[in-house]
């Protein structure tokens, strides 16, 4: 029988973390490099985005959940309400708290970035502070559910690339740096790469669900078609990028991370479907936590060089 603490890890999941993370990194990185830097500032953005993240687990628990999408034919790991649990109320409760809490270090992590002469900067960042909440909750929660109307990829492609990336970059600098914009279209198509692959391995139970998602709208030979284009575009921006900077030879480190992911993608090209893609979840999203690695190393060893 498992404890609560250990139940409310599991819904927590947290094995999605370091792909939620990897634009942060990315963006602090860079204002690390550029001699603006609080580590304040990286703490409370790496926390306020784990709790974006780990009250996006709880709300697709509860709304797939409710809804019955979380059921016996659904491949994959088994959901808290879905194994019994826990109860729908009380992942209600716990997501009330985790948007508590969300709140709370987003407004501190906007008063350790802002002074009072920059409030319509503050103020922009909690409205998007707040979008980013409510982003999170209404991906599989109530009849409105942008997940189920093939939207979750454009959410997740602005989320966790560019606000990700060019977000916590201005909060540490308080300006845009153009070049970051293709390092986070990168992290961006790769964790969009995360979600198709999970919506592709549900195809089955999504159709009986009338759970809409690109692949259903796709089919399943397109759907991996535009898996294929997510990584490939995702790559190519890197190697852009590494042009934009000179093309000096450090930034064409993290191109390492064509080997992983091109494995992964001929492990799809032959791939039946449903079960065959979910270990590959985890290999795209640790590839790309990977990726901002390397390239947060590029953007040091350029500093040091």
């Amino acid at each position: 029988m498992k404890n609560k603490v250990s139940i409310w890890i599991e819904a927590a999941r947290l094995r999605t973390l370091p792909l939620s993370i990897a634009g942060i990194i990315v963006g602090n990185g860079m204002a690390f490099v550029k001699g603006n830097f609080s580590i304040l500032i990286f703490v409370f953005s790496l926390l306020t985005t784990i709790l974006f993240q780990v009250l996006s687990n709880f709300a697709n628990d509860y709304g797939d959940g409710v809804k019955g999408t979380d059921n016996a034919a659904r491949i994959g790991p088994a959901r808290v309400i879905q194994q019994g649990l826990l109860t729908p109320a009380e992942l209600k409760r716990g997501m009330q708290w985790c948007t508590l809490f969300s709140l709370i270090s987003a407004l501190v992590l906007i008063g350790l970035s802002f002074d009072t002469s920059e409030l319509y900067a503050a103020l922009f960042f909690i409205i998007l502070g707040i979008v980013s909440i409510v982003a999170a909750i209404k991906y599989t929660v109530g009849d409105s559910a942008y997940g189920y109307y093939a939207l979750g990829d454009v959410f997740v492609f602005v989320f966790f690339g560019g606000l990700s990336v060019l977000g916590s970059f201005y909060l540490q600098t308080k300006f845009f740096y153009l070049e970051l914009l293709l390092p986070a279209i990168s992290i961006g198509l790769f964790s969009t790469a995360v979600l198709n692959l999970n919506n592709l391995r549900d195809m089955e139970n999504d159709l009986v669900s009338n759970k809409i998602t690109l692949p259903i709208l796709l089919g399943q030979k397109n759907g991996k078609r535009y898996h294929y284009f997510l990584i490939v575009v995702g790559l190519l921006c890197t190697l852009f990028y590494a042009y934009f900077e000179g093309a000096a030879w450090v930034f064409f480190l993290p191109l390492v991370m064509i080997v992983p992911f091109g494995k992964h993608l001929k492990r799809v090209h032959v791939s039946s479907g449903g079960a065959s893609f979910d270990p590959e979840l985890k290999v795209v999203a640790l590839s790309t936590f990977a990726f901002s690695i390397l390239l947060v190393t590029a953007f040091i060893i350029d500093l040091l060089w």
